[in-house]
């Protein structure tokens, strides 16, 4: 695993919100027509993730270990959210980011992601021995 960032790095991803990204359930349909707490939290792994791009090795990869959301004013279809991503901590393979989403300066949501970096082949191996 490298690590060619400091503490305080940051990375950014732009998301355009469309009717398919609406807090929806299988179970009952349409609940509200803004941004789900479910796809802002894959956007908030996402733009956390870009660090891991740059700093997993040949053999390597990351995993999605926790997210946090904290969701705090609708975004709505076509808006622009801007997600951003603060590397606060790296701890042995472990890759901590505090992450928030904005439209224009209106705070969408906020919260903590960590992924870990791994060995592909003992990770394969576990999911083998699960199976």
């Amino acid at each position: 695993m490298l690590n060619p960032f400091n503490i305080g790095d940051k990375k950014t991803y732009q998301y355009i919100v469309k009717n398919t990204d609406f807090a929806a359930f299988d179970e009952e349909g349409l609940i509200h027509p803004v941004l789900s707490t479910f796809k802002i939290a894959k956007c908030a792994e996402w733009v956390c993730r870009l660090f891991v791009h740059e700093m997993k090795e040949e053999g390597e990869e990351g995993v999605g270990v926790m997210v946090s959301v904290n969701h705090h004013s609708p975004a709505l279809e076509n808006e622009i959210v801007t997600f951003e991503a603060e590397l606060i901590k790296v701890e042995k393979n472990k890759v901590i980011c505090h992450w928030k989403a904005t439209v224009n300066e209106r705070l969408i949501a906020n919260g903590e992601q960590i992924q870990k970096i791994i060995d592909v082949k003992k990770f394969y191996k576990t999911l083998a021995n699960l199976q």
